[in-house]
């Protein structure tokens, strides 16, 4: 028995161990103080609870009797509980039942509802469908239009009854009477508007105007017919006025066409505007009807009688017929197809720049910008008109009229600024025209413009790419005849613009320079291309703009911009050597000094006073005329510098012998030089400006070479080893010529020379191998502070000598 009883309590303790969120949720709904209702709970502890001394096991009998009570009220609410779960399922059957008994009523109700309402409505469509079969009959189409929208709509609910065969005899006699409508409000419109013979008296009647109610409900095939039979009538005379036979019917008389157009429309919102619903728009329709009769029948005449079409004919008629669709844009025309399509404002036009015509729109945009209040938000565009080229398309084809015109007169104009700059002559000096763009340029570009924006009104397809390739072609031919072909040429250059042979050397006599009128030619020139690369950019861009997308591709002036900078490159060449042959009779005549026998140093020799006169000369009047375009006028110093310095310094090689004092006067004449060259662009100016970085930085270096030379020159050859080592260090130049070029300077003689050259060769650095691992012939330069330390005690030491 004792096993049995453990047993027992081993099971019931496995059945009352609950898992501590379960016991959790327990405690939380029945909160209990007991004991006995703690998971925890201790039989040992809870007896020694109730009885903790031997005295008090005396009422043991009365604990007993208090736990069996408590054991059997358990017992009861635990049996109570059972029963009543018990009859739960009795009872969820018995509502289940009734809920049953009520969707059976719901359903009944529904369906009895349904069956109501499709009687009425079946008795709505039977007597309707009689009624409309009498008003048809009596051609009593007011009352018509409301009850067959009507029927149509009930007959809708009847589209699942098809199979019953009184709903399908219903749904026939319905189609029956539409199609009887249909055939029967046709007819009565053939007979108030046949389509041949002359128009019967009198306007239209109230019964066409219920009709065109009725054919809104119709298959839309009956309102198409109507539209388009009564648009073929009304336009019907027209056709006939306007054969291709007759004279009113040719391109300068198309004022005619758009005149009776007017009329006519004039004419039908008068007699006809109330008979037809607003929402068919029948007054656009006539018109864009009127559009493609005109554009069709205009395209036939023009390729029949295409010799008889002139520029001026086809421009004139052009002008017209944008005129008109421009007029039909603005019309106020009803109904919901005009605020869709036709209803549009036009785009207000604006004046022409007279300089450069192609920074308009840019100039525009900026100063909108500036006056736009940033808060206030920004106006969508206008849309462009629907009706643009409508019936102007037709004149594409013959557009190539309209560019053998414009090559035409590009041709007479290019030849008339030909004959103008001859007349005229080149701009004068000390006057406003000298340096400034030549007027025909503007012209020229103000023309193009005019042409572009005529051409992208007519066209933005492939008669845009014919004109751009005009364009191309007299940019060329002006940049050829109008300032290539005008830069002035010295007599040793009378083939044109082969520089090389521009300037020759002539020794003993002063060659023949530039006026000051050619100088300010060629820098008019010069400022002229600059202006024409400038805008010929800006023309491309406008093109681009103007131009279908797909054609965008094809404009490109990147070779006229070409010619145009070939032209300033040019002109700044022509500036540089004008100058360069001014100052080479007083190279060669330093050259040919005997500075051997100069005794003592004393001011700038005279050819340097030459070279400096041909530099004020020149250099102001080149400035002053290239005020407007500063960087071409660095581009003339840059390069003069670059061809002067190596000249001098050539020639400075050729003054052989020279003595100690003799390259001591040259030394001070080269420092005279190097600081005019200095002062170079702003020479003679009252407004002192200081050269730029990379100018000067090409006088210092090539300046300073020319002095090193000749500190070489004035240093003793012995000994050998430090005049070599001398050398190598002041020039940094490993090319025994140059070396040979000293030597001859310094008037030693060949046994001397051919020693130094041998020992020139074994004390030559080795060069750090290169890049490529070959050798690299280059040697580290004196640094410009050593170079300036050097020069001012030379200069201290000839004016010692001075002194």
């Amino acid at each position: 028995m004792e096993e049995e009883e453990l047993e027992f309590v081993e099971d019931l303790d496995a059945i009352l161990h609950l898992s501590p969120e379960v016991q959790l949720a327990i405690e939380h709904v029945f909160p209990s103080q007991d004991p006995l209702d703690r998971p925890d709970f201790n039989a040992v502890e809870y007896i020694n609870t109730l009885f903790p001394t031997e005295q008090s096991l005396a009422n043991i009998d009365e604990v007993v009797n208090k736990i069996r009570l408590k054991i059997r009220r358990l017992d009861d609410n635990i049996r109570t509980v059972v029963r009543g779960q018990t009859n739960v399922g009795q009872d969820g059957r018995q509502v289940k039942e009734i809920t049953r008994d009520i969707k059976q009523l719901d359903h009944a109700k529904r369906h009895l509802t349904t069956s109501i309402t499709t009687l009425n409505h079946l008795h709505m469509l039977a007597g309707g469908v009689d009624t409309l079969e009498a008003m048809t009959r009596k051609r009593q189409y007011g009352e018509v239009a409301n009850l067959l929208q009507g029927v149509v709509n009930v007959l809708e609910h009847f589209q699942k009854y098809m199979g019953i065969p009184q709903i399908r005899q219903l749904s026939e006699r319905v189609k029956a009477a539409q199609s009887e409508l249909g055939t029967q409000i046709l007819a009565d419109f053939e007979e108030a508007f046949p389509s041949q013979g002359s128009k019967r008296p009198g306007g239209p009647s109230m019964v066409l105007r219920d009709a065109c109610l009725v054919a809104n409900v119709l298959d839309p095939r009956i309102k198409q017919e109507i539209i388009k039979k009564f648009i073929r009538q009304h336009l019907s005379e027209y056709l006939v006025l306007f054969q291709e036979n007759q004279d009113v019917a040719w391109l300068d008389k198309i004022d005619r066409r758009y005149a009776w157009i007017k009329r006519q429309l004039v004419d039908y919102e008068e007699k006809y505007g109330r008979m037809f619903p607003e929402e068919w728009c029948m007054t656009e329709r006539i018109a864009v009807e009127f559009c493609h009769i005109t554009r069709t029948e205009l395209a036939k005449l023009m390729r029949a009688r295409a010799r008889e079409i002139e520029v001026k004919l086809l421009l004139f008629a052009i002008q017209r017929t944008t005129n008109f669709e421009g007029l039909l844009a603005k019309r106020s025309f009803p109904g919901s197809y005009c605020c869709l399509i036709f209803c549009l404002q036009k785009k207000p036009e604006t004046p022409l720049e007279p300089t450069n015509p192609f920074l308009e729109d840019e100039s525009e945009d900026n100063v909108s910008e500036k006056d736009e209040d940033l808060d206030r938000p920004k106006k969508p565009k206008a849309p462009e008109n629907p009706f643009h080229g409508i019936i102007s398309k037709c004149f594409e084809p013959h557009l190539y009229v309209y560019i053998e015109s414009q090559d035409k007169n590009l041709g007479e104009l290019i030849d008339r600024f030909v004959a103008d700059f001859r007349a005229q002559g080149p701009p004068k000096s000390g006057t406003e025209e000298g340096g400034a763009v030549l007027p025909s340029c503007a012209d020229l570009f103000v023309y193009y413009k005019k042409c572009m924006v005529q051409c992208s009104q007519l066209s933005t397809g492939e008669p845009m790419i014919a004109l751009t390739t005009i364009f191309q072609k007299y940019l060329r031919e002006y940049a050829w005849k109008i300032l290539s072909g005008n830069l002035p040429k010295t007599s040793s250059n009378s083939g044109g613009l082969t520089i090389s042979s521009l300037l020759k050397e002539k020794e003993g006599s002063e060659v023949a320079k530039f006026t000051t009128e050619e100088l300010c030619l060629i820098c008019s020139i010069l400022s002229t291309a600059e202006y024409c690369l400038a805008t010929t950019q800006q023309l491309e861009e406008k093109l681009k703009e103007k131009v279908d997308k797909s054609l965008i591709e094809r404009i490109n002036l990147t070779g006229e911009m070409d010619t145009f900078s070939t032209v300033i490159s040019n002109s700044i060449q022509l500036l540089v050597q004008d100058l360069d042959a001014a100052c080479d009779p007083a190279l060669t005549a330093m050259s040919k000094m005997p500075w051997q026998s100069v005794e003592h140093v004393g001011d700038q020799s005279p050819y340097v006073t030459s070279v400096i006169m041909h530099i004020k000369q020149n250099v102001p009047i080149i400035r002053d005329n290239l005020a407007a375009t500063r960087k071409y006028f660095t581009q003339f110093c840059i390069k003069f510098t670059n061809s002067f310095i190596p000249k001098f310094i050539n020639h400075l090689f050729r003054c052989k012998p020279i003595s100690m004092v003799g390259a001591e006067q040259l030394l001070l004449d080269t420092h005279s030089l190097k600081t005019v060259l200095l002062d170079l662009p702003s020479i003679g100016s009252q407004v002192l400006r200081k050269a730029p970085a990379s100018y000067t930085k090409i006088v210092v270096k090539g300046m300073t070479r020319a002095e090193m030379i000749l500190k070489v020159v004035m240093a003793p050859h012995e000994p050998p080893v430090v005049f070599v080592d001398n050398y190598i260090k002041l020039l940094a130049d490993g090319n025994p010529e140059t070396f040979q070029k000293i030597l001859d300077m310094k008037g030693l003689k060949r046994s001397e020379q051919n020693s130094m050259l041998e020992l020139f060769r074994q004390r030559l650095p080795t060069p750090p191998s290169g890049p490529d691992g070959g050798p690299s012939l280059s040697f580290s330069a004196p640094t410009p502070e050593q170079e300036s330390s050097r020069i001012r005690k030379l200069e201290k030491l000839i004016k010692k000598r001075i002194q």
